[in-house]
């Protein structure tokens, strides 16, 4: 793949984790470059986390928050999405594959909007519940993505202009 940008090289793991994925979700998490406030955002809703696996008893219950955190990511990650084409004087909207890079930021947006979303409590606990909920395919983010698929699927008449 020719097209990468510097950032990929220059992310570095978390300092917790030591994990690229989670450093890119606490660079969309920061705002004003206040990473710090970010990190312990995340970190706070991991050890939230933490604290809800110990009390749960589900047999397929991933072993720590950071399996956690990947197991909502990929859930929430979108595979089709529609883009509007403008074709002869008409917008379609065209059912379109994602590819991955796209499809963890999308993921991370969606968590992130739906967690600044909800209002009134402090939003490291949002975002834990919000991971934990989405890991159990439920939630904010789950719903936006169930959305995106339902468009994409009611759409997929115009799928032979996509290109």
């Amino acid at each position: 793949m020719g097209n990468f940008t510097a950032s990929e090289s220059q992310l570095r793991p978390d300092p917790r984790f030591g994990d690229k994925v989670l450093s890119r979700f606490i660079n969309c998490i920061m705002r004003q470059g206040k990473k710090s406030v970010a990190q312990r955002v995340v970190y706070d809703a991991m050890d939230i986390i933490d604290e809800k696996l110990v009390k749960e008893t589900a047999p397929e219950k991933p072993e720590n928050s950071l399996a956690l955190f990947h197991m909502a990511i990929e859930n929430v990650k979108p595979f089709v999405e529609v883009r509007s084409k403008r074709i002869g004087g008409a917008n379609y909207q065209v059912p379109m594959q994602v590819n991955n890079k796209r499809q963890q930021s999308l993921a991370f947006r969606w968590l992130i909007d739906a967690v600044r979303g909800e209002k009134g409590r402090p939003i490291a606990a949002r975002l834990a519940d919000e991971l934990y909920s989405a890991a159990k395919k439920e939630g904010k983010a789950m719903m936006t993505r169930d959305q995106t698929h339902k468009m994409a699927e009611a759409n997929r008449a115009f799928a032979h202009f996509a290109n």
